[in-house]
């Protein structure tokens, strides 16, 4: 279990401002499949004793330096010590060939945020919760459909990445002919990047918008193209993921189990996010047939979009104090 040496950049390169209410240092840790991952940690300051904590990570082509870090350091501020990370294969993280996602692995990678937290000595290993923001907030739920020391899991602004991988956006494109399409084009894309010997990328968000474009790419577009939220090395600023990236998402139905999760569950979503759909289905599915129904929550944001729950918009839409007395119930 070597860890890989890597290029960490020092100063503070993040999309938000620098808390004073806590200390920031870079953290690595290794995953069962020999990645190793990299990490901003932040612990509240004067802290004493052993700390409940929370790994944070997300949204899907994103890095830590933005969402998933002001998550972090807010939550530090509120007494957690907590970890924001970019999975494997992006950001700062190791991993080869880059910009490849897997819904195991990148289940695993919340896994591994559990070992390190378990192992820190500042934090009390019956005390852990994890956050997973867009894509990685289906992945934080499978996480916690498989890791029984996971207490408590929120889920924001989720996205079912094996349902729209292989349905299409708002199901538009699900239907055998439309999957097998998709699947013959990847499997051809494959043979060209062998050829190449490189892999094509995909593409992030588009550069500009015209008024044509549905609502959702434009708001993708003010978040991860402009001042608010761009990133150098975030994907969806910049060149996306491989084609062939996110290819073993297209059969691998990640919440296939949820509704055996015996831990506490917060989803939120936005009333006017173009994703609102994947959590409600996703509680549905959680709460259906399950001995385990009353620590699920669906809480909606009113008139939130999908990015306000990025950044908290320019109405501090995040809830920041229901996500702070969530988890302060779950994890005592």
């Amino acid at each position: 279990m070597k860890k890989e040496a890597l290029t960490l950049t020092q100063e503070w390169d993040k999309t938000f401002l620098k808390s004073d209410n806590v200390n920031h240092s870079k953290v690595t840790f290794i995953n069962r499949y020999g990645i190793t991952l990299a990490a901003d940690m932040y612990v509240p300051k004067n802290a004493s004793g052993k700390l409940p904590a929370i790994a944070v990570s997300g949204p899907f082509g994103a890095v830590k330096e933005q969402c998933s870090g002001l998550y972090a350091q807010t939550m530090a501020e509120r007494g957690f010590l907590t970890i924001a990370f970019d999975p494997s294969f992006t950001g700062e993280s190791g991993g080869e060939p880059r910009y490849m996602a897997s819904p195991d692995i990148n289940t695993e990678d919340f896994m591994a945020a559990v070992d390190f937290l378990s192992l820190n000595e500042k934090v009390d290993p019956e005390r852990i919760g994890i956050l997973g923001i867009c894509g990685w907030g289906g992945l934080a739920i499978n996480a916690a459909a498989l890791d029984t020391r996971i207490k408590a899991t929120v889920a924001s602004t989720m996205y079912d990445m094996t349902r729209v991988n292989a349905n299409g956006y708002f199901d538009s494109e699900d239907s055998e002919e439309a999957r097998y399409a998709k699947k013959t084009a990847m499997c051809a894309q494959r043979l060209e990047d062998l050829k190449n010997g490189e892999y094509k990328l995909g593409g992030g968000v588009v550069e500009t918008v015209t008024d044509n474009m549905p609502f959702f790419v434009k708001d993708y577009h003010d978040y991860y193209k402009t001042d608010r939220g761009y990133h150098p090395r975030s994907l969806n600023s910049n060149g996306g993921w491989n084609v062939i990236g996110c290819e073993s998402f297209m059969n691998q139905p990640i919440l296939k189990y949820s509704n055996e999760i015996r831990s506490a569950i917060l989803l939120i979503h936005g009333e006017k996010a173009h994703s609102c759909y994947f959590s409600k289905d996703a509680y549905a599915n959680m709460i259906q047939n399950s001995n385990y129904a009353d620590n699920k929550e669906l809480m909606i944001i009113p008139d939130a979009v999908h990015t306000d729950l990025y950044d908290g918009g320019d109405k501090g839409y995040i809830p920041f104090d229901k996500l702070q007395n969530f988890f302060e119930e779950n994890l005592k």
